[in-house]
């Protein structure tokens, strides 16, 4: 009982029609619930954002989405208002089999900061609960799908290696955003780390 998928932010607003949509973000569904019988443990993280959430562009004058702004814990990409707690955006994609979870991970509730990683803030220091979670059951190999690849994948992936974690992203069931280069740099980012892309 060593091997989990962690499933990340397979959730309406990242899907087609979605506030923050990523281009095919619902082809992936399919694949990812076939895969979940072939692991010990799944895990899905669900963004869940407070309204008026400090990442959102609406929440600071002047800015428009994708924008990049300072904030106490380093460099935010401010975003169109997405996955607000309990709306239907947030809600997870219909044909997503989570009945077979395990566990869910809500992340960026806090208003002032983000969360991208499933394993911590975006201060780096605040942690998800996720990794206690995963040590007590005795996990090791994690294998993660999800959206978006160059943003909530490659920050769960790397911190997950970072960790001592062994890290395998399925590239056939993420997808990006690619913001300004953001995917190859993710890409390099998480091989660098020693994540194995497949």
């Amino acid at each position: 009982m060593t091997r989990a998928l962690i499933v990340i932010d397979v959730q309406n607003d990242f899907c087609p029609g979605g506030a923050l949509a990523v281009p095919g973000g619902d082809d992936i569904v399919a694949g990812i619930n076939a895969l979940m019988a072939d692991y010990d443990a799944v895990v899905l993280t669900q963004d869940w954002h407070p309204t008026g959430h400090s990442s959102f562009a609406s929440s600071h004058n002047g800015k428009a989405p994708y924008e990049m702004i300072d904030m106490p814990y380093g460099p935010q990409v401010l975003w169109p208002d997405h996955c607000v707690q309990g709306t239907e955006g947030a809600a997870f994609h219909a044909d997503l089999n989570t009945g077979r979870a395990s566990m869910i991970v809500r992340k960026g509730y806090r208003p002032a900061i983000d969360s991208y990683s499933a394993f911590f803030e975006n201060d780096h220091e605040t942690p998800t609960g996720l990794e206690g979670y995963l040590r007590t059951r005795g996990i090791t190999d994690l294998t993660m799908v999800g959206l978006a690849t160059d943003f909530c994948v490659n920050f769960s992936a790397v911190d997950a290696a970072k960790l001592g974690f062994n890290v395998t992203v399925r590239t056939d069931l993420c997808r990006a955003i690619d913001l300004d280069g953001s995917l190859a740099s993710a890409q390099s980012g998480m091989t660098g780390a020693g994540v194995t892309l497949a």
